[in-house]
């Protein structure tokens, strides 16, 4: 391989093509093992709490593993690391696949995470170094349709690959993508050491690894354990915020400290977390929000809902196709806004919802919301790099894929807590208009009624605006206990339905109140103000 960024750099196609598979196929793994759940519960007599530490222990580890890939890099070489990161990661999937206990399958899926750890971050690495920084947003914008294929075609694909062969085939169809991906990776890239002579700092690594990790499982185990009620919870939290603040610490009293302090004067790099994080949370927080509500409130089967959501895929990968061409002419700052506006407008949208809402719809929401993602994820990682120096950029890159996962982590952990809370409320106060003793029921008088309430209107009213028809037809009875236990499905749905809009509003008030601190940024190198002849 050529010195990087080099305009001569051969295979550069080629090198691309397999640093998206690298990239896939972690992000893949994030989210394709989730639908096989009940079958993996199942197949190795698991209860619930047990079976979601499959989950559980990929996340976990691999939020742990990933700021050390920085300094894998520097000290060890680029290639080397990502050539046995891929390597590791294959042969751990195929045991995935071969597991006959549940301690062996958690065991597998957290060594699975830590060497997946690094495959986004040094992916992301390598392709600014085989791209100028001119060319650095077509490449970004090409590597980004790696990183959204994986938790927009994960639910669908697992789904289909659990019920046409097994659950075991979603981790065995890693082998020949991770084949490929090393064999790619040793012919076309040669290995660069940038710092033989760096000292590993322990301790400080240590300290980020427990507040990394307790954080994690606290975000993910708090819905479950009802949050802070729960003793697990807070001592992990405590244990989460004294680590970090020790590490805080000694970062800005050690000589030499695992993270280096020149990523934190960076103004770009910064600020452009914040925004990896958000658009993270919206990423995975409508990717994992839409398949629940298309299944359990709409009625889909889980192949359908994965159909149903492809088409947002669709919409990221047009858009980033289009940022490729307009990064260079266009300040980037701009591109994230407007982006940015996008998927707010289809997040307002989605605030408008009800148990009606016809599949073209759900269909073309969703295209315009890729479409927005699409928009902001390229510029906005040429933006947050375009002033950090080559020296730690890899680490930067770490730590821009460890907050793109933790912003993901807070807002799912967050938002699902809200949905469920709000369902509990909604449905106790729906339930509270809907009694045996309530005026609403009023019976017909004419045999041709059976029973259906004259006052319909008024009895939908009753119950939530997101009611399309009265769910059960002609009342086949005249007992109003009975009716009442008849609409208890419907007062779930009703409560779910509200519960959902609720935490689309929030993700869309998120999303428009962060587009001014785009302005704290510098334009990217490359881009001049055009002028007037």
């Amino acid at each position: 391989m050529a010195p990087a960024g080099s305009a001569k750099t051969p295979h550069r196609g080629l090198i691309t093509i397999v640093v998206m598979m690298a990239t896939i196929m972690h992000a893949l793994d994030g989210t394709i093992a989730n639908v096989a759940l009940p079958n993996i519960q199942g197949s190795l007599s698991a209860t619930q709490e047990q079976v979601s530490w499959v989950v559980t222990s990929y996340i976990v580890a691999s939020a742990i593993m990933t700021p050390l890939a920085g300094f894998c890099a520097v000290r060890f070489g680029l290639r080397r690391i990502l050539v046995s990161a891929v390597v590791g990661f294959t042969i751990v999937s195929m045991l995935c696949g071969l597991a006959q206990s549940l301690e062996q399958l958690v065991l597998c899926r957290a060594l699975q995470g830590a060497f997946g750890a690094s495959l986004v971050p040094l992916s992301q690495s390598l392709m600014m170094e085989v791209y100028s920084r001119e060319e650095q947003g077509k490449a970004m914008a090409m590597w980004g349709v790696g990183t959204m294929v994986g938790p927009i075609t994960g639910p669908s694909l697992g789904g289909w690959l659990t019920e046409e062969y097994s659950w075991r085939w979603v981790f065995y169809i890693n082998l020949p993508v991770g084949i490929l991906c090393a064999t790619g990776l040793m012919l076309l890239i040669r290995n660069q050491v940038t710092d033989r002579q760096r000292s590993f700092d322990l301790l400080g690594f240590m300290l980020l690894a427990v507040s990394i990790g307790m954080f994690q499982l606290m975000l993910d185990r708090g819905q479950q354990l009802d949050w802070f009620d729960s003793p697990e919870i807070l001592a992990e939290a405590t244990i989460a915020g004294v680590s970090f603040a020790m590490f805080v610490i000694h970062m800005l009293t050690h000589d030499h400290p695992f993270l280096s302090r020149d990523l934190f004067k960076d103004r770009n790099l910064m600020v452009g977390l914040v925004f990896t994080a958000i658009a993270g949370l919206v990423l995975i927080v409508t990717a994992t929000l839409m398949p629940p509500f298309l299944q359990q409130l709409k009625g889909y089967p889980v192949f359908t809902a994965g159909l149903v959501m492809a088409p947002r895929g669709a919409g990221m990968m047009a858009s980033m196709m289009l940022v490729s061409r307009l990064i260079g002419r266009m300040d980037a700052r701009w591109l994230i806004a407007i982006g940015l506006a996008i998927c707010a407008l289809s997040l307002y949208d989605m605030t408008l919802f009800t148990l009606d809402v016809s599949e073209a719809r759900i269909v073309w929401n969703g295209v315009l919301l890729g479409a927005g993602l699409g928009l902001v994820f390229p510029p906005l990682t040429t933006l947050a790099f375009a002033t950090v120096p080559q020296r730690i950029r890899t680490e930067g890159a770490a730590i821009n894929a460890l907050l793109r996962n933790l912003g993901a982590s807070v807002g799912l952990a967050l938002l699902v807590s809200l949905l469920a809370r709000n369902t509990q409320e909604n449905h106790s106060a729906l339930a509270e208009r809907l009694t045996p003793f309530s005026p609403l029921w009023r019976w017909g008088t004419t045999p041709m009624d059976h029973g259906l309430p004259v006052d319909r209107p008024r009895l939908l009213s009753y119950m939530s605006p997101f009611s399309g028809a009265w769910p059960f037809g002609q009342v086949p009875t005249d007992d109003p206990a009975k009716l009442v236990a008849m609409w208890g499905e419907e007062l779930g749905r009703q409560a779910g339905m509200i519960a959902y809009l609720n935490d689309f509003r929030v993700m869309t008030v998120l999303t428009v109140v962060i587009i001014p601190l785009l302005f704290f940024m510098r334009r990217q190198a490359g881009f001049a103000r055009p002028t007037r002849r």
